[in-house]
């Protein structure tokens, strides 16, 4: 199932994350992403802070689109975005398809 062709849907709770086999397979798709814990984690590198300030734009555009929204940490030019479910403790389907669609970003 490919990641990019996906729409996000609401997570209200009640079902569990994925399992640890689940996330590893989804993760095939979007490689350059590190399992941590229980979320997904990707450093981002810019020219300067103006550059990385137009991306975090582009991936709230992203997030608001999916209606899911990654932690997004920033400190001049370096960015950490980290997906995780909060509704259910762990890592859904949606965290993969928001960050397959940020990875589509850079190609």
């Amino acid at each position: 199932m490919n990641l990019l062709k996906q729409k996000c849907v609401p997570c209200e709770g009640g079902m569990p994350p994925l399992t640890q086999e689940q996330a590893v397979k989804h993760l095939e798709q979007i490689p350059s992403w590190k399992l941590v814990l229980n979320t997904l984690e990707k450093k981002f590198t810019f020219k300067n802070f103006k550059e990385a300030m137009v991306f975090i734009n582009i991936v709230a555009d992203i997030a608001e689109n999916e209606g899911h929204h990654p932690d997004i940490f920033i400190s001049y030019n370096k960015i950490t975005l980290t997906l995780t479910t909060h509704a259910i403790k762990g890592l859904s389907v949606n965290d993969f398809i928001v960050a397959a669609k940020i990875d589509a970003l850079e190609k």
